[in-house]
């Protein structure tokens, strides 16, 4: 037991680096890296002054030593600016150079700052985590009962018309992926060539304030396909 657990520890975390790096290299690729310093530095700069500013910001080194910093297992990088300045991946504005640490990576809790959203990346995924984790609490309160009901009732009636109707129908919602069943409920429930114009909500203001309007379209969208696949399971289970 024990050799498995490590054996899925190893896997899990050599995928995670492979992952992490892939996306990474993405990136770090070249126009994405002058996109930046273009962003921050003025969209007119010439390419001499993109590659100068991407040396001095830390960009300029190898795509691995610039990854095992962004992980935390290399020391940052730092730079000394024109006027002597000392700046530097782990030196935070007004910090003195010598007083901070070495390694401040993603192993040291230091995710960085998000160029999109302009806040710590840390807040920014456990706020979508957040979300994420009250969607998933109403999925499994639509889909447990119902699907529970649904399986027990095709199996009380094994056989019968009603046994095939259901065992047809959690068919097609499990093999129905998400993203088709999503735009379904778009166009039935907030259309109005349907006339159905009954959830009209953003998922802007489904991350503000999660309502019956603007909650319900991807409650019901992820809760389809698993009510249909525990239904099945359930009346496997009574069969």
């Amino acid at each position: 037991m024990l050799s498995f657990v490590l054996r899925r520890s190893v896997t899990m975390l050599v995928t995670a680096l492979c992952l992490t790096f892939i996306v990474f290299w993405l990136t770090n690729l070249a126009p994405n890296l002058e996109k930046i310093a273009k962003t921050e530095a003025g969209s007119r700069i010439s390419d001499e002054e993109v590659a100068s500013w991407l040396e001095k910001n830390g960009f300029g080194g190898p795509l691995l030593g610039r990854y095992g910093q962004w992980l935390g297992v290399l020391p940052g990088w730092t730079a000394v600016d024109d006027n002597g300045t000392v700046r530097g991946r782990c030196i935070g504005r007004g910090e003195d150079p010598a007083l901070a640490e070495r390694y401040c990576g993603v192993l040291q809790g230091e995710w960085g700052q998000s160029r999109v959203f302009r806040a710590e990346v840390i807040d920014v995924v456990a706020r979508g985590l957040g979300h994420t984790a009250k969607l998933m609490f109403w999925v499994l309160v639509v889909m447990v009962p119902g699907s529970l009901l649904l399986g027990v009732l095709a199996g009380m009636r094994e056989g019968s018309r009603t046994d095939r109707v259901l065992s047809t129908g959690a068919i097609v919602t499990t093999a129905t992926p998400e993203y088709v069943s999503g735009v379904l409920f778009i166009a039935i429930f907030t259309s109005s060539a349907v006339g159905l114009k009954w959830f009209n909500g953003s998922a802007t203001s489904a991350m503000e304030d999660a309502n019956l309007v603007n909650f319900t379209l991807p409650v019901l969208t992820i809760a389809l396909f698993a009510l249909g696949y525990v239904a099945r399971m359930t009346r496997a289970s009574m069969a």
